[in-house]
């Protein structure tokens, strides 16, 4: 091939390659590297109701919120009635954590030992009721997980502080809190009888 139609023939290719990149170019528009998107809750020309924000299908639920055992996250039955006893084995750790849930978020107003005196209602906070009436020794245990989920009178719904598993556990405490301060001593096994009496000063010790 003569020089002069090489060098035609480069010129060709590579009016040909620029002509390819010009369309490919052409093609291309900021909103591919910058996507078109609406911002929560603006307001949107496309659907007819004028919101960028769209209802969830029915039935939809959020991963890790099915909550299909009604009775672990309701303190309810599947008749609708409060539940008798717990959905979980009731262990010592069980009651350890009940415990340590109950000082942190029950206390406060109902005091530690549940007779409703606690620090805020010594500050002038208005008084709950005391656990250890018969009302409330009579009520289920799934009354305690209901209310500590739900709210009651003035106290307001525990449920995005405290998970259901730790409300059980203090509803778990609050039960033994109240035998606590029923109990008669008769019905303690010898050995448990020995620790309460070895726990209470004689009288001469006060003098």
């Amino acid at each position: 091939m003569r020089p002069d139609r090489r060098a035609t023939a480069r010129r060709a290719t590579l009016a040909g390659a620029l002509a390819l990149a010009a369309l490919a170019a052409a093609g291309c528009r900021q909103d591919m590297h910058d996507a078109p998107r609406y911002k929560p809750l603006a307001e949107s020309t496309f659907f007819a109701d004028g919101s960028a924000a769209r209802p969830l299908p029915a039935g939809t639920v959020a991963r890790g919120f099915l909550r299909d055992d009604k009775l672990f996250h309701t303190g309810r039955t599947a008749d609708g009635a409060m539940a008798t006893a717990p959905p979980m084995p009731v262990t010592r750790e069980l009651l350890l954590r009940g415990r340590e849930r109950y000082d942190i978020f029950c206390s406060p107003c109902h005091g530690a030992l549940g007779d409703g005196r606690g620090m805020v209602v010594r500050r002038g906070f208005k008084q709950p009721s005391s656990f250890h009436v018969d009302r409330l020794r009579n009520v289920p245990i799934g009354y305690f997980f209901y209310n500590i989920t739900n709210g009651f009178g003035v106290m307001s719904s525990y449920a995005t502080q405290i998970p259901p598993e730790d409300r059980w556990a203090i509803s778990v405490y609050l039960r033994a809190l109240q035998r606590s301060q029923h109990l008669e001593a008769a019905s303690l096994s010898p050995e448990d009888r020995a620790r309460l009496d070895a726990t209470v000063p004689s009288p001469a010790a006060g003098h």
